[in-house]
């Protein structure tokens, strides 16, 4: 074993692109259609819920209204993520796609919360509704909706920047149904409470079904380790490369929506082995997610655990 000046042989930072990343050119282009299809129906909703007096119309417009406030945010994360990296901002602004992630997960949420709030309303003091045009400019949503979130599907399954904008649209599909079978049940009973109960079941289904991306959010805004990413098994993979001992200061977090970084420290058990263990290390973990590391060679442990 080496004297404990040869301690902290090498620091090494190994970037790999990551496997299986979104489409920008793709992404950009499903991002601007989706704005401009939202933004006309936001309007066309409006005017006819004004028309048909229908709150359910004009609240679900209103949704529809914040969920381009949600793509636009994404959008902008996602362009900010693109640029290149500052004597400043060293790893670049790819941060911004989960603080993204996290703000529409919120805006989900705000948005369950005003649909029950609004569908309570109606239940306490209904309201005649023109069930026809409701169902048609639902109808419309569904569509439109649908539509957009098929363009995002795809790259959702890669970034969860772009998955909260995959369940916007989703979502808000989801209420355009619910408004069309309450807008087609109106007509033909002229009973106006389905309205209201529709909305609320519909409320609570897109609360369930985003739980687990406000879950993911929030443990990447506060740097934990992405899900699909097992700590431990990062932790067999580097323990199998040959000539190295043990390792430890493992630290994995990420650096974005689908960037992820680790920092570890290997002993390894003979000097003239750093350099191929640090490379074989790196395209070890690789295959695992981790994008970007930072390995630190050591021919004996001599930190202290806990630094």
């Amino acid at each position: 074993m080496e004297t404990l000046h040869h301690d902290h042989l090498h620091h090494d930072h190994g970037e790999i692109h990551a496997v299986s990343m979104p489409d920008g050119r793709r992404v950009n282009r499903a991002f601007k259609i989706g704005i401009l299809l939202n933004l006309v129906y936001v309007a066309v909703e409006a005017v006819f819920g004004w028309v048909a007096d229908s709150m359910g119309l004009l609240s679900d417009a209103g949704h529809n209204l914040s969920d381009v406030a949600s793509l636009v945010i994404a959008l902008l994360a996602l362009k900010m993520a693109q640029m290149p990296p500052t004597a400043r901002y060293t790893y670049g602004y790819s941060k911004a796609t989960v603080q993204a992630s996290v703000v529409n997960s919120i805006i989900l949420y705000v948005a369950v919360v005003l649909i029950v709030m609004e569908s309570v309303d109606k239940l306490l003091h209904p309201v005649a509704v023109d069930g026809e045009i409701v169902a048609w400019v639902a109808g419309i949503g569904v569509l439109i909706n649908g539509i957009t979130a098929w363009l995002f599907l795809k790259d959702s399954r890669r970034d969860l920047n772009i998955k909260g904008a995959f369940m916007h649209m989703a979502a808000d599909a989801l209420v355009s149904v619910g408004v069309v079978v309450s807008g087609i049940a109106i007509h033909f009973t002229g009973w106006t409470l389905i309205d209201p109960i529709v909305g609320i079941v519909v409320a609570m289904l897109i609360a369930l079904s985003s739980y687990s991306m406000l879950a993911d959010s929030m443990r990447l805004v506060l740097d934990g380790v992405p899900k699909g990413i097992d700590p431990e098994r990062i932790g067999r993979i580097i323990d199998s490369v040959h000539g190295v001992d043990e390792h430890h200061h493992l630290h994995i977090w990420p650096l974005s929506t689908t960037s992820t970084a680790m920092t570890v420290h290997v002993v390894v058990s003979d000097i003239r082995l750093v350099d191929r263990v640090i490379t074989e290390v790196r395209e070890a973990v690789k295959s695992a997610g981790i994008t970007h590391s930072t390995i630190e060679a050591e021919t004996s442990l001599c930190d202290s655990p806990h630094d």
